[in-house]
């Protein structure tokens, strides 16, 4: 009876089940997940864990297009950023072997880091607590984005000694960055003695018997079995090549298939590399100056997918998709790896996790969640117009769409009181609008589901003339960034050029003396005479960068 018993809980563990209630085979869902990958097209490979044991391991669409050779469940592909979470395991092991502490600071095997008042520690760039600017934001405002050039971790070093400020204090808030891990990259192989490349490989992978994987290092190595990565044409149903050209590893680089994810992923449960400390370690999540406590661990995201536990992480780099996630409290992980830089590996993941999990995402529900309150349209037109944002000037804009507050992209904001919105789903960010009002307007805050707050003021809409636009015409230069940028006026905004003649997408009024184009933003800073002197530019991992007016 025990083992009719134990036979029928594994054949129940092996179907996942409709809301309805019917029972589905999760493989034959997993096949209409993946379907619209063909021998047409690239496409990915999945692999599902239970408890450990890989209970599906799949692949579709073709590793390479010119030779009509398809993904197999042991193709290679490249993991985006999920590989950063090998660097942070390589640094923790470090700490456990006495060689470094996780508080150090970075300094101490990177001399040639500025410094900037305030330590940064290695438990910063695991954390992306740092304020450490993206090098590849750094390198794009230079003229030169990835995928231009071949970078190297050396000279992502070289991008980060040259930066005199940094996005914030060292502690302060999160924001993501991939200088810190190719960072950590390079502390590890100074402290080991050994490349990261060659310490990972003893100390990980062959005792995790992940005899598939390796790193880009060398971008022209030649690795057997590896998928081509692409990326859509303009012609319909056609791609071209998007392959990663660089030797900079750590921020990504990972070179694995899908069983070998699940390989790694189990050892973040097992511990039979780095025991139950390193477990600890790998799952401590940051803390900010503030005592918040960030989503964000040792290359792993803590958070939860529909109410269930989730230790996740995506990837993305040239035309390569990934995304490696854990569910604890079943005992399901699954990897998703992709060759197309059009597949949504986190949607696909998901769509694959709601097959093993079931009942599980059923029965979980929003206790937090509360029925939208209902304001009058006159009261939520008050609300609309512009905001910025105080940490960085990031505008937002709030319009009314058939008598509904939302977000200028599309997204809604539902009443919960007449000072409180949910933005967009329930999950989503809240906002608390201020009670006073100010000139007329009245400010708020966002609360992110990880509790970050922002305070966002309210700002006049700016139409600047021809005239007024006339001001900021001219040529900035930053030599952080190695770069320049010329502004011209065109029609009724602003366009960059950068010091090659590349042109930027139109850059639009936001407030007085700033503007975007949706990706970039830039301000205007005038010296006390109202003279425009310098040029600020904002992208999501760089904040302020100077540009200053050449005379």
């Amino acid at each position: 009876m025990i083992a009719v018993a134990l036979l029928l809980s594994a054949s129940a563990s092996a179907v996942a089940q409709r809301p309805g209630g019917a029972l589905t085979d999760p493989g034959s869902r997993i096949d209409s997940v993946f379907r619209a990958f063909d021998a047409s097209s690239p496409g990915c490979a999945v692999a599902v864990s239970q408890r450990g044991t890989v209970v599906a391991d799949r692949a579709y669409g073709m590793a390479h297009l010119e030779h009509g050779v398809p993904n197999t469940p042991a193709t290679i592909f490249e993991a985006g950023s999920v590989s950063k979470q090998v660097v942070a395991a390589a640094a923790v092991l470090l700490s456990l072997d006495g060689k470094l502490s996780l508080d150090d600071d970075a300094r101490t095997y990177l001399p040639e880091l500025p410094d900037y008042g305030a330590p940064i520690t290695i438990r910063h760039l695991i954390n992306h607590t740092s304020g450490l600017r993206d090098w590849g934001s750094m390198a794009a405002l230079g003229g030169w984005p990835r995928g231009t050039r071949v970078y190297s971790n050396d000279l992502v070093l070289h991008i980060a000694r040259h930066q005199r400020s940094l996005n914030y204090a060292p502690g302060t808030y999160w924001s993501y960055t991939n200088t810190g891990y190719n960072l950590l990259a390079l502390i590890v192989g100074r402290v080991s003695g050994v490349p990261l490349a060659e310490f990972t490989r003893a100390r990980l992978f062959v005792p995790l018997g992940m005899a598939h994987t390796s790193w880009r290092d060398d971008h022209a190595r030649v690795v057997k079995g590896r998928a081509t990565a692409y990326a859509p044409d303009s012609a319909p149903a056609a791609y071209r090549l998007d392959m990663p050209f660089d030797d900079a590893y750590g921020n990504g680089g990972l070179l694995t298939t899908a069983t070998d994810l699940l390989r790694w992923t189990a050892n973040l449960e097992s511990g039979t590399v780095g025991g139950a400390p390193f477990i600890a370690e790998m799952h401590r999540q940051g803390v900010l100056t503030s005592g918040r406590t960030v989503e964000y661990a040792g290359g792993l995201f803590v958070t939860s997918y529909r109410g269930i536990p989730e230790v996740s992480h995506s990837g993305a780099t040239a035309g390569y998709r990934a995304f490696l996630s854990r569910y604890p409290e079943q005992g399901v992980a699954l990897a998703v790896l992709c060759n197309a830089a059009n597949a949504s590996a986190v949607a696909l993941g998901h769509r694959v996790a709601d097959a093993y999990l079931g009942g599980a995402v059923a029965t979980r529900t929003d206790s937090t969640s509360r029925p939208p309150a209902v304001l009058a349209p006159e009261r939520l037109a008050t609300l609309a117009g512009v905001y910025r944002r105080e940490r960085d000037g990031q505008p937002m804009r709030l319009v009314m769409r058939g008598g509904q507050l939302s977000t200028q992209g599309g997204s809604a904001l539902v009443p919960l009181s007449s000072g409180r919105f949910q933005l967009g789903g329930a999950d989503g960010s809240v906002l608390l609008f201020d009670s006073t009002p100010v000139a007329g307007r009245v400010a708020f805050r966002m609360v992110t589901g990880d509790g970050d707050t922002t305070r966002y003021e309210p700002v006049a809409p700016f139409a600047p003339s021809t005239a007024q636009l006339a001001e900021y015409a001219g040529t900035y230069e930053s030599d952080e960034a190695d770069g320049e940028f010329v502004v011209s006026v065109e029609r009724d905004s602003l366009r960059l050029r950068d010091r090659y003649g590349q042109p930027m997408p139109a850059m639009r009024p936001d407030y007085a003396d700033a503007f975007g184009n949706g990706r970039l933003g830039i301000r205007f800073v005038r010296d006390d005479a109202g003279r425009v002197v310098a040029l600020s530019v904002r992208d999501g991992r760089a904040w302020d960068v100077r540009f200053a007016r050449r005379p």
